[in-house]
């Protein structure tokens, strides 16, 4: 576009970007031509594990917590995935390395659901659909009432 011969201002309304912006980019354009205008990527470090690496942790975290040695509670936990990466890879990393290279490859924090292993659910739908509106019954053939001692439905 600045070669065309847009100023900055037109390019920062066509790209719907701060005018500021524009004029900046027009200097790094001035300076390096289209290459220093290119991406360099996402700030700050580099990720702490390789795309290899990360393929590597998935597949086996997919084979689930029991085959990496954990025998109670099958669930995956930031803790125990730090675990693994310290075993397999032999790197200490923080909890929040763990939760972005998770969120990178797509897993989002899940809450488990605790339900009692006894639990029956005919037994709870028949008491939604039968008993809950009896004991939900509209209060309003009830006779209201009042706390205050010289109210007239105290008397």
């Amino acid at each position: 576009m600045f070669a065309e011969g847009l100023s900055a201002p037109q390019v920062a309304a066509e790209l719907e970007i701060s005018t500021k912006s524009a004029y900046a980019w027009r200097r790094a354009w001035k300076v390096g031509g289209e290459q220093a205008l290119a991406s360099r990527g996402a700030p700050g470090p580099d990720p702490v594990l390789s795309a290899a690496q990360v393929r590597k942790l998935i597949d086996r975290m997919e084979q689930g917590p029991a085959a990496a040695g954990w025998d109670e509670g099958q669930r995956w936990t930031l803790a125990r995935v730090r675990t693994l990466i310290g075993r397999m890879f032999h790197l200490t990393v923080s909890i929040t390395t763990v939760w972005e290279t998770l969120r990178r490859a797509g897993y989002t924090p899940q809450q488990p659901v605790h339900r009692a292993a006894e639990r029956d659910e005919q037994a709870i739908e028949h008491f939604k659909r039968y008993q809950w509106p009896a004991v939900k019954e509209s209060r309003a053939g009830w006779a209201r009432g009042s706390a205050s001692p010289t109210s007239p439905a105290s008397r």
